[in-house]
């Protein structure tokens, strides 16, 4: 009969060879944990933000003349 220990730490390596394969697979499609949804803005956050952004650009254009 096989040596069961050296079943073990056989399985073991493969494990660990299994996670670090699924950890770089996992940090280049973004995790896999469900992505962005779910943080939805109101409009009324969406317009002061949009504004906002609009007033830089207008200072920034100005500082340009």
């Amino acid at each position: 009969m096989t040596d069961l220990g050296a079943i073990v730490a056989q399985l073991k390596k493969e494990r660990d060879k299994l996670d670090k394969a699924i950890t770089a697979l996992s940090g280049i499609t973004g995790g896999g944990g469900g992505g962005r949804g779910g943080r939805r803005l109101s409009a009324a956050a969406r317009e002061r933000i949009a504004a906002a952004q609009r007033a830089r650009w207008a200072k920034f254009k100005a500082k340009k003349r």
